[in-house]
């Protein structure tokens, strides 16, 4: 008879120790490939710590300064084409667009608006060309400011409705029919929109109404506070009553 023992001869407690050792060493394997399977395919709580090559989750877009606007500015009587009574409690200042027909479809609501409140409110008219999307806005306002110079305030809002009321068909020639019809030199017009020296008094506008944040015509102020767009007449109302304390 042989001396020797297999493993299954041995005692219970022999064979107890044997397989609690075996079965901490099998969980301990399956655990570390479990793990390198975690980091390998990217998931588990170390792949977390590194960051992932994966679409990101915003739009790769570089990061813009952010803009400030500021307050619009101040209306200047010797400057600023102003409708309606020069001690009024509530001032439109508006940016537009002669070419824009947002800014055509708000032109009668703005009139609403002064024969609601004659002795209140009056309106500034500021130029706004959005030259990229309009390219007779510029010259058309510039035709407005030659028409200002040769003939004052009034042959300004006259031929103010006049260029809305003839959108369609803006230019160099419909600009000294329309300066005729108003009542200037047609001459003197025409030297002054040729030479382009109301360009800058466009620009200048422009300008401001950039700094005060807006961001497409029509856009107006009331007393300070803007109302973006063709609004309706509610919207310029609620203000004003607001404003008047009424």
């Amino acid at each position: 008879m042989s001396n020797q023992q297999s493993f299954w001869d041995g005692g219970s407690k022999t064979m107890f120790f044997t397989g609690l050792f075996l079965g901490i060493a099998l969980t301990a394997m399956l655990a570390l490939v479990f793990a390198f399977g975690s980091i390998w395919s990217g998931r588990g709580p170390l792949a977390a710590a590194a960051p992932s090559p994966s679409v990101p989750t915003q739009p790769s877009v570089p990061t813009q300064p952010t803009f400030q606007a500021g307050p619009v500015a101040e209306v200047n009587e010797n400057r600023d084409h102003i409708l309606g009574p020069k001690n009024a409690k509530v001032t439109l200042i508006e940016y537009s667009d002669f070419q824009c027909p947002f800014c055509q479809r708000h032109l009668p609501t703005l009139k609403q608006v002064l024969a609601q409140y004659p002795n209140d409110v009056r309106l500034v008219y500021r130029h706004f060309p959005l030259s990229q999307i309009h390219p007779q806005a510029q010259k058309a306002g510039e035709a407005s400011e030659c028409v200002a110079k040769l003939g004052g305030n009034e042959k300004f809002w006259q031929m103010h409705d006049k260029l809305f009321e003839n959108q369609a068909t803006l230019g160099s020639e419909t600009y000294k029919r329309l300066a005729g019809e108003v009542g200037v030199n047609v001459d003197d017009f025409t030297k002054c929109l040729d030479s382009g020296e109301m360009a800058n008094r466009v620009l200048e506008d422009y300008a401001s109404g950039n700094d005060a944040g807006v961001a497409g015509t029509p856009g107006t102020f009331v007393n300070g506070v803007l109302i973006e767009g063709a609004q309706d007449i509610s919207a310029f109302q609620a203000e004003i009553s607001r404003i008047l304390g009424s």
